[in-house]
């Protein structure tokens, strides 16, 4: 059974605030165009150095390393400056393709009145760049990111500090991921968790849940 199923089993407390996860849920997933680049800047091919990528990720988004100590850690100190730079701006471009039915949803969740946030894994380089260029940041009311917390999901701190910001007990909050282990640990700390499917399928779904969106 699918932690979604187990939800929806479960009796719900009618929710105050609704939270979106970033990547593949406000954006949509990088194109197969970006992992191409990244090996050709690299050196490496593309099954290498997407599992390099994603095995080394956490530290990047946590915050305790830049971009270009990212890379030079998962590549090698030889790493060029100027090849540290072009990795850097191919990988955060890959994820700023924003899915406009995601953002009409987030929109209705605010005008109805209910507190809207933003839970996700990130580092600076791209949270300073959103933050300046990206409409949809300017729409919560709160935005948690692990490279200002120092906690990544599906770390528990990361979902208390979630918490506090919106100042709601666990039940009143729904949160939307992609990644099933980040939704299982918030349903395990009493948030009312759900996989990211889509737009259509999150808006039925706070829909059952008597939102009025």
């Amino acid at each position: 059974m699918s932690v979604t199923e187990q939800n929806e089993g479960k009796a719900r407390t009618l929710p105050k605030a609704v939270v979106f996860d970033f990547g593949k849920v406000i954006s949509f997933p990088p194109e197969p165009r970006v992992m191409e680049a990244l090996s050709a800047v690299a050196g490496r091919d593309v099954k290498t150095m997407d599992t390099l990528v994603w095995a080394y990720r956490q530290e990047y988004d946590r915050g305790s390393l830049s971009g270009r100590d990212y890379y030079r850690a998962i590549l090698g100190p030889e790493l060029d400056e100027a090849q540290a730079e072009a990795l850097v701006r191919i990988d955060l471009d890959g994820w700023k393709r924003i899915n406009p039915e995601t953002v009409a949803l987030m929109e209705d969740v605010k005008a109805a009145g209910y507190l809207l946030g933003i839970l996700s894994n990130m580092p600076h380089e791209f949270l300073a760049w959103a933050r300046e260029s990206l409409p949809v940041f300017r729409l919560p009311q709160v935005g948690i990111f692990s490279c200002e917390t120092g906690s990544i999901k599906p770390e528990t701190p990361i979902y208390e500090t979630l918490l506090r910001g919106l100042s709601c007990r666990p039940e009143e909050v729904v949160f939307f991921d992609d990644t099933p282990i980040n939704v299982e640990r918030a349903c395990s700390l009493g948030i009312q968790g759900l996989v990211w499917q889509d737009p259509y399928t999150a808006r039925l779904a706070l829909q059952k849940m008597h939102l009025k969106v």
